[in-house]
């Protein structure tokens, strides 16, 4: 497990649910932003009432998209409620699930849960789009919304960093690593590599895979569904089989 607190004690009971014995290695945290006067201006713009008394927000944003459950949690610290008509767009059932957990309300989940599936799904919009998001977001939802002609406020709400320098040296040989974004790949390569031959690398999605390939990582399981739950099914599946049938790296 790539990460700790509440997202690794609950992807380590689902792992457990289905017989492994999970480990906890946090290789990824976040980190506040270089510059917060952004994401200030940002949480006042989003929380200021109108004049009116209406719940609407004079200079405020019609949209917030949120693509991992950290942005929504910097976000919600800062604007306990979000204004009335202020619409939630989210990139998966884990975020939108975040979303909910904060009192929002969630308006739009993409069935293709991706950076490009939430570009396509999401409407034509007049008023300016809020998009909260990680120091190393790929750049996808944002020129995808601005080559729609959509006003986007691109806000970098936290960072994501490693957890140290020193290599991971673990007692025994893991069955398999979950790599779960792309910067975890790259830590996984900076600070646990050479991995073992028999431990499989297994990523969230095709673009998480496309990642640990980048890093040097060999793939050899990719969930079908970007979902920590379907990618410990996967991992389950494959455990099952015999070892000479397991599957060769993709």
């Amino acid at each position: 497990m790539p990460r700790g607190g509440g997202w690794g004690d609950r992807v380590a009971a689902a792992a457990r649910e289905r017989g492994l014995d999970p480990r906890i290695v946090p290789l990824i945290s976040s980190a506040p932003p270089v510059d917060p006067v952004p994401l200030e201006t940002a949480a006042w713009r989003l929380g200021s009432p109108s004049a009116a008394g209406d719940g609407t927000c004079a200079a405020g944003y019609e949209w917030i998209v949120v693509t991992s459950a950290t942005a929504v949690r910097v976000l919600a610290g800062r604007v306990a409620v979000l204004p009335s008509g202020v619409r939630v767009a989210a990139v998966g059932d884990r975020t939108a699930q975040a979303a909910r957990d904060a009192g929002w309300a969630v308006h739009l989940v993409p069935e293709d849960a991706s950076a490009r599936g939430l570009v396509d799904a999401f409407p034509d919009v007049s008023g300016a789009v809020l998009f909260p998001r990680s120091d190393i977001a790929a750049p996808t939802v944002v020129d995808g919304l601005r080559a729609r002609g959509i006003d986007v406020d691109d806000v970098v709400a936290y960072r994501t960093v490693g957890t140290g320098d020193e290599p991971v040296s673990l007692d025994t040989v893991p069955d398999a690593v979950l790599v779960t974004s792309g910067s975890v790949a790259r830590e996984i390569a900076r600070r646990m590599t050479p991995l073992d031959p028999r431990t499989l690398v297994a990523c969230i999605g095709p673009g998480t895979a496309a990642d640990a390939r980048a890093a040097g990582l060999p793939v050899h399981v990719v969930a079908p569904a970007r979902s920590a739950e379907s990618l410990l099914d996967a991992v389950v599946e494959i455990l099952n089989q015999n070892a000479p049938n397991r599957k060769a790296p993709q």
